[in-house]
């Protein structure tokens, strides 16, 4: 019998360190050839893309391709290329990918939760005025979105003694979390919320969905941590509920346009930390075994995790 050829993996991702992510693919993936674009063989020998920032119809190229893997845990600019062959898309997926989504989420809820966003005007003002903030037992934090990150996310809050709720498109049980779900379930999930915690995918159902009327259901002087994706967001919602007070404070890791402009409201508003879509993560070294882990599933005709359902869009 004779043996199959390789699997051919092609690396086309922008704005990435290449030199990094070729040795880690190569030392996690040794039994693939590996070819990082423009350098490609014919494009009919390309059997698995590792894809990020590609231009539409780029794919559309490779005839035997058999799966395309997102460098990122976020699918949606990807699924936006309405010219995707018909193989299976898989999301990133990776341990040190969730561990600094879980860090930076813990980190900005004890900022907002330790009142640390009034000390920061305090001192801004030479005010000296200590601020009891509620036992964390008492401090209801939501966390929209629970999937592998906000799943995460949800249960170190948890942990740490808050009450938790999460809420997602569909049902999910998480220990310690009071869940919910669906369109019914948003205005109870978010009535009260003190602080809320955005973790969701992009979807046309999720687009929008940081508006004036959700922030109209959280408690008064609320904050606000988003680091889903930009269009979550309703910009304009968002500086009128910080100007009127309805909102305390915000920090933002992600946006509608990226960079942010140099003149956007967000970068001089006292209630907003800009942070430049740096939340977490995907580090070469943990990321290219979930690569080749992958890889070789579906050379063994074996299933997939975190394969993304077309129809939800995640």
């Amino acid at each position: 019998m004779l043996n199959e050829p390789n699997p051919v993996l092609l690396f086309a991702c922008e704005g990435v360190d290449t030199a990094a992510w070729t040795a880690a693919l190569r030392t996690a993936a040794p039994g693939v050839d590996l070819y990082v674009w423009p350098d490609a063989p014919d494009p009919a020998g390309v059997t698995y893309g590792l894809a990020w920032a590609n231009p539409h119809g780029f794919w559309r190229q490779f005839p035997n391709l058999r799966a395309i893997f997102s460098l990122g845990a976020g699918v949606d600019a990807l699924l936006g290329d309405q010219s995707l062959p018909d193989v299976p898309i898989v999301r990133m997926v990776d341990p040190s990918l969730a561990d600094g989504m879980v860090e930076f989420v813990v980190m900005r809820t004890l900022h907002h939760h330790r009142l640390v966003h009034l000390y920061e005007q305090q001192q801004a003002d030479a005010v000296w005025r200590p601020q009891r903030p509620p036992l964390t037992g008492r401090r209801i934090v939501g966390v929209m979105g629970l999937g592998e990150l906000g799943g995460r996310c949800a249960q170190a809050l948890a942990a740490l003694g808050f009450q938790v709720r999460g809420w997602s498109r569909g049902p999910k049980a998480i220990e310690g979390v009071a869940t919910f779900h669906g369109d019914a379930g948003l205005e109870g999930f978010a009535d009260g919320c003190e602080i809320l915690v955005c973790v969701l995918p992009l979807t046309p159902q999720t687009e929008g969905v940081l508006n004036a009327s959700l922030f109209e259901r959280l408690a008064p002087g609320a904050c606000l941590i988003q680091v889903g994706r930009g269009a979550h967001l309703v910009e304009a919602d968002l500086l009128a509920a910080l100007d009127s007070g309805r909102i305390a404070a915000a920090t933002l890791d992600v946006f509608r346009t990226e960079p942010l402009p140099a003149g956007h409201p967000f970068w001089r508003h006292p209630a907003v930390r800009v942070i430049p879509h740096a939340a977490a993560f995907t580090y070469p070294e943990t990321a290219a075994r979930v690569v080749a882990g992958n890889i070789g599933r579906l050379s063994r005709g074996e299933p997939v995790p975190d394969r993304v359902d077309l129809r939800a869009g995640y």
